[in-house]
């Protein structure tokens, strides 16, 4: 498929993700491939940041694992819509799971930006909000407006889920800001932040 005019038409995607981890506390987060993971490395790298580079499709069961294992901290998976409907058999999982720690965030261009912003299904009419709920996460919604976001944030901090967003944001490049790339050290950062020196003994 050809690549597409983008639009300026939605939130700026900085700010949304800006927002999103703003207040996180000691919550976990999980990032997708590409775009989600510059846009949280450059709005505040930490160390109980788990960035993705790799398995596209996978941030949201990866999300799961955590939240499962971690049941007494929040978890909160950021992605892209392209990104979650190549993963997009997880919500059944997630929903059959229950765990009322994970929320998922889905940052939603309408477009696959890293592979030359051709137009994506979600910008086709694809509604992966429908498709949450229908796997059986009742708390889906979609967000088109900054008061939107600022009220589901209670929800993703505070109500038990799991809880879906898919957030409508503009098609505009971001500036490209990229977190440590070795797989290895990523995730021994994040095991010890998250367990201490147990995380090697």
């Amino acid at each position: 498929m050809a690549a597409k005019k983008t639009s300026a038409k939605g939130m700026d995607r900085r700010a949304v993700v800006a927002a999103l981890v703003k207040d996180r506390g000691d919550a976990l987060v999980v990032t997708g491939l590409g775009s989600s993971t510059y846009d949280t490395f450059a709005v505040g790298d930490h160390d109980l940041n788990f960035y993705l580079w790799g398995g596209m499709g996978g941030a949201a069961m990866a999300g799961l694992g955590l939240a499962l294992a971690q049941p007494k901290r929040r978890v909160l998976v950021i992605t892209g819509d392209g990104e979650m409907l190549m993963g997009i058999g997880s919500l059944a999982t997630i929903a059959v799971a229950a765990p009322k720690n994970l929320a998922i965030a889905v940052i939603d261009n309408g477009h696959y930006g890293e592979t030359g912003m051709q137009r994506a299904h979600t910008g086709l009419g694809v509604d992966i909000t429908g498709m949450a709920k229908a796997a059986g996460i009742k708390s889906s919604t979609t967000l088109r407006s900054m008061n939107a976001l600022k009220a589901w944030l209670k929800t993703w901090h505070h109500k038990s889920g799991p809880v879906f967003a898919d957030i409508k944001v503009a098609a505009v490049p971001a500036p490209m800001r990229l977190p440590m790339r070795d797989g290895t050290a990523i995730k021994h950062r994040f095991r010890t932040a998250l367990l201490g020196n147990a995380a090697f003994d």
